[in-house]
């Protein structure tokens, strides 16, 4: 599809001046550690070195419901997902108090909440409703989307993501809110990798074990009818806000802005990115390891290190957004700190 086909290459001409930069600077070699890694990351991703210092990230939190959720995959009821909706509109989830600690904005993009919600115009954030359809289609009986519906998620999400870096933002952290989502991100995650479904498939938001094993088997069954075309495998089982962040990651990549990813559903979501464009990948940042263990599979499948190992499981976007202030140290590393000069050590005994 034509936003797979925008994406560039990261320069490794970039991240090894960015690395040679780092042996001139006024502290010990590798004495930084990851920390060093990941401003030559982020220098190759540019396209330059020293990298931009990303000063207004932005949460693109998509919201969508799931077919799913009939099969008692969650004991959540489906209306959360309009309730935290309108939580974080109204500023008061987790991604909220978490975004304003690092100075970064929340906009939410509905692809699909099955359940009718109310944001007051004056909200401090507001929701760009582009929903495809009321959730999806019950993915444990058949096809959770067309492929025309997937393909307009995505580009719901990469319209929503251009108008924000148009408005300024330099960095995107794609987040979501769907009750029943982390099974559609097991099946996803399966069908893309071939990993058992058991290996795959988490407890989410803390089903007990008869209910997991339940989830196992669901995940199986669905993903093993999923085509081996990454877009059609989205549509097969994957989620609408599933597709929304795939399309976010493309158009952020496509204009070499690092991705800061979450959990499980915006890694599978990343992992559609990849096949898709496999140039992604060099734009693209682990803000930690996620707590589920399909989102362990995709960092060690993308080969991505993790920033942050902290047990987390909420989603929303909070993992990316906590890892955001490390992205900035290491650019700012690269801009700010002195250069040995007379300070270098000698060669002489």
């Amino acid at each position: 599809m034509a936003l797979a086909a925008e994406v560039p290459r990261g320069d490794p001409a970039a991240g090894r001046a960015a690395h040679d930069r780092h042996a001139q600077l006024r502290k010990p070699p590798n004495s930084l550690g990851d920390l060093e890694s990941l401003g030559v990351a982020l220098a190759a991703s540019a396209g330059h070195s020293p990298p931009p210092i990303p000063l207004s990230p932005v949460v693109l939190v998509a919201a969508a419901d799931h077919g799913v959720h009939a099969r008692g995959v969650t004991p959540w009821p489906q209306t959360i997902t309009a309730r935290m909706l309108e939580t974080i509109c109204a500023g008061g989830a987790t991604v909220n108090a978490l975004a304003r600690g690092v100075g970064a904005r929340v906009r939410v993009l509905d692809v699909g909440v099955a359940t009718p919600y109310t944001v007051p115009d004056r909200a401090p954030v507001a929701v760009r409703r582009a929903p495809v359809r009321a959730g999806t289609r019950d993915l444990s009986t058949g096809p959770a989307l067309t492929v025309g519906e997937a393909a307009s998620a995505m580009r719901a999400g990469a319209a929503e993501t251009r108008a924000a870096l148009d408005a300024g933002a330099d960095l995107v952290v794609p987040g979501e809110m769907g009750i029943a989502n982390t099974t559609a991100a097991a099946a996803l995650i399966v069908a893309r990798t071939g990993v058992p479904a058991v290996e795959a498939t988490g407890h989410g938001t803390g089903i007990d074990e008869a209910t997991w094993r339940a989830k196992v088997a669901l995940v199986e069954t669905a993903a093993a009818r999923a085509p081996a075309e990454p877009l059609a495998a989205l549509a097969e089982v994957g989620g609408l806000e599933h597709a929304a962040m795939a399309g976010a990651v493309l158009a952020a990549a496509a204009r070499r802005v690092p991705v800061v990813l979450d959990g499980v559903s915006s890694l599978a979501a990343a992992l559609v990115a990849v096949d898709l464009a496999p140039a992604s990948r060099d734009h693209l940042f682990a803000g930690h390891r996620p707590h589920e263990p399909g989102a362990r599979i995709v960092l060690e499948r993308l080969g991505l290190p993790s920033l942050l190992d902290l047990e987390l499981r909420l989603g929303e976007g909070t993992g990316g957004v906590l890892a955001v202030p490390l992205v900035q140290a290491a650019a700012r590393v690269l801009h700010e700190v002195d250069e040995l000069g007379e300070l270098a050590p000698s060669s002489e005994p």
